[in-house]
């Protein structure tokens, strides 16, 4: 392998390493400043406490989270001047400022308040308190459109111009500027996708810890026998406490999943205009067709993992389905793979020159086995919440005294299984989005593809063994914070919520102090 080669898997792996802490950052922090809200207004003693101590016990492992996602965040800005020193001369003068609002604007606005809401429990005024976790919610939501809106301007350049003496593209004043970047149709498109897929992310987590903690109380109770002193006090942690939490994250998990239905299928159309060889690519449509179906199993002709179209067999397909996804039109006609391959060879050039001034042949398809599967495995793997969504608003079903908790193993072992689900479909539309795009880094605009950038021309020039390097590095220290991140996730997750001791003769609660211990 070239440093090309290694440069492209040491970023797709720190990436998508780096990815997994975000989206349950972004989404759990709405989530508990939503619960802390309603513990703060909540009209009975029960009821606020329930939910301060669900805020609590979320919100330490929301800064377990937040604290690794600093830490290999960081990494990613600096691999732009370490391994792609040429894609950061390049579009450096447009690409660094939505990255400079998101470290000053929005990240600095996330931790600072983060530092507050963890601190000052017990010390600022209830409502001042929970307007810092609502700061954090709205900074890592601005966090997530600046970075987005960095993103969109590699599939979409917008409000740029490339200057001929410099060879560099710059802001152009004409067209907007930074307000163009930052308006980019391709952000407003992806930011509520990226956003709602954090949302289906965090309500999983929330409904996964909390089923598994409701089912153990309620078969604990049920052991205890529910008319003894400690049986009830089980019964009503499953009941009271656990079960609200699980209906809660299976209410944002309806929510996320609504939105993101529609922003994909807006996002969809979007790309099938600025990007036809990714969406082409994605249902495997290798030649144009008029009314094209939606692939559902696609293989490779004596190669299973084919990375191009040779022998590409469609064998379930749903007719037309492709072409309405494209246009909302059932007969619309697109582009295949191979037709708009010879074009962009017509349009682009048949060979380019390499970072080290040599000409090579280009191909302008991506790899198709790793696009068609990953737009797949996104839409695939979240299919999991839906089924955990379903199956915990029917064992919980009631109201009041009549309100269900479920002793079910199978229930809480798939709440399990499920929370890591979402977690696999980000990662997945992200790799679909990113491979998609090759050979481009900036990938050129249909309306003025002055600006562009192929992925081998943005890459430092390095000697191999020195990215090879670096890549081993960064593994085995990644692999060590991913046991750490899992052991103090799983520890807090695991050690539950106090359970309230009532004065039997008063009826007050007598509610333990809770701690963040890390």
């Amino acid at each position: 392998m070239d440093a090309l080669d290694l440069a492209r898997w040491q970023f797709g792996i720190t990436t998508v390493y780096h990815f997994v802490f975000v989206p349950l950052t972004i989404g759990l922090s709405l989530l508990v400043a939503i619960m802390q809200t309603r513990a703060v207004f909540a009209k009975d003693a029960v009821r606020k406490d329930a939910w301060t101590r669900m805020t609590k016990f979320f919100g330490s492992m929301l800064i377990v989270n937040f604290g690794i996602g600093i830490a290999t965040g960081i990494v990613q800005e600096f691999q732009f001047g370490m391994n792609w020193s040429e894609y950061a001369r390049f579009v450096g003068d447009v690409f660094g400022a939505p990255l400079a609002l998101e470290g000053l604007a929005a990240f600095f606005l996330e931790s600072v308040f983060l530092g507050l809401w963890i601190f000052g429990w017990g010390r600022l005024p209830e409502k001042i308190h929970l307007l810092t976790i609502w700061a954090v919610a709205l900074g890592s939501t601005l966090s997530a459109y600046f970075i987005i809106a960095a993103n969109s301007f590699m599939q979409h350049p917008v409000g740029a111009v490339l200057n001929p003496e410099t060879g560099r593209a710059e802001l152009d004043p004409s067209q907007g500027s930074i307000l163009a970047v930052l308006s980019n149709v391709t952000a407003l498109a992806a930011f509520p996708h990226v956003v709602s897929g954090a949302w289906l992310v965090a309500g999983a987590f929330l409904t996964g810890v909390a089923a598994w903690h409701m089912v153990r109380h309620h078969n604990r109770a049920r052991e205890l026998g529910i008319d003894t002193e400690e049986g009830q006090e089980q019964h009503l942690a499953a009941r009271d406490l656990y079960r609200p939490t699980v209906r809660f994250g299976v209410l944002a998990m309806v929510v996320a999943a609504l939105v993101l239905v529609v922003s994909g299928d807006f996002q969809a159309q979007i790309m099938f205009k600025q990007q036809p060889m990714k969406m082409a690519s994605a249902e495997a449509l290798c030649e144009t067709e008029t009314g094209a179906s939606f692939s559902i199993l696609t293989v490779g002709g004596p190669d299973a993992f084919s990375t191009d179209c040779d022998g590409v067999t469609h064998l379930i397909e749903v007719p037309y389905i492709t072409s309405f996804l494209a246009t909302h039109t059932f007969d619309a006609t697109l582009q295949g793979v191979d037709d708009l391959n010879a074009q962009y060879k017509e349009q682009f050039g048949a060979t380019a020159l390499d970072i080290h001034g040599n000409e090579v042949a280009v191909d302008y398809r991506p790899n198709l086995f790793v696009t068609y599967w990953s737009f797949r495995l996104m839409m695939g793997l979240a299919a999991f919440s839906g089924v955990l969504a379903l199956w915990a608003l029917w064992v919980t079903r009631g109201r009041g005294e009549a309100a269900r908790t479920t002793g079910s193993k199978a229930f809480q072992w798939f709440a399990v299984l499920s929370i890591p689900m979402p977690f696999l479909a980000n990662s997945a539309g992200w790799v679909f989005t990113e491979i998609g795009r090759q050979p481009w880094v900036v990938h050129p605009n249909p309306d003025d593809p002055v600006v562009r950038l192929m992925t081998m021309q943005g890459v430092s020039a390095h000697p191999g063994w020195m990215v090879l390097t670096s890549l081993v590095a960064f593994t085995l220290v990644y692999g060590v914070l991913a046991v750490l991140w899992f052991q103090m996730m799983r520890k807090a997750a695991l050690q539950g919520v106090p359970l309230a001791q009532r004065d039997l003769e008063t009826d007050e609660l007598d509610t333990p102090t809770l701690s963040f211990d890390y």
